[in-house]
């Protein structure tokens, strides 16, 4: 196995998957979004009313997430009213959970009061609290110290 952190310095970072993530979902407002999506919200106002951000913000974020295959725009109407657009999960948006999952549950454990966590992730089909668990592809469950770098086919190295 090749060691990749010996000359961690000959790396190039242009191809980095965490940079091209960030472009995507790496606002705070973005990452609020994506949680309300998960948690029911499909409208604009919605949106803007629990993430308590200006419309403008809102407008921005569901447009780039739109963009970025994340969400998708669906018409609605009510009856008298105008036509309006609700903002539904993509295949591409639902793999994302992961990642809001993981990030509440880092903040359940070192980001929140005495009071505790708001809410928590159940399994719907016996009721028990889903965690996020890192595990490699023979079924090991995985520490972060037992994690290294290898090569992946889109490393390039400087020089």
């Amino acid at each position: 196995m090749v060691d990749l952190l010996k000359d961690r310095d000959a790396w190039s970072t242009d191809n980095c998957s965490v940079t091209r993530t960030l472009e995507v979902v790496g606002t705070r407002s973005a990452l609020l979004v994506m949680r309300e999506a998960f948690l029911g919200t499909s409208r604009f106002h919605d949106f803007a009313r629990r993430i308590g951000i200006g419309e403008p913000a809102v407008a921005a974020r569901l447009k780039e997430l739109t963009a970025a295959g994340l969400l998708e725009r669906t018409p609605y109407r009510e009856p008298g009213r105008r036509t309006r657009d609700e903002y539904r999960l993509t295949p591409k948006g639902c793999d994302f959970y992961r990642v809001i999952l993981a990030l509440r549950e880092w903040g359940d454990t070192w980001a929140t009061d005495e009071q505790g966590p708001p809410w928590r992730s159940a399994h719907r089909g016996c009721g028990a609290e889903v965690h996020t668990v890192m595990r490699c592809a023979e079924g090991h469950d995985v520490q972060v110290g037992e994690t290294t770098p290898v090569p992946g086919p889109g490393l390039v190295l400087r020089g």
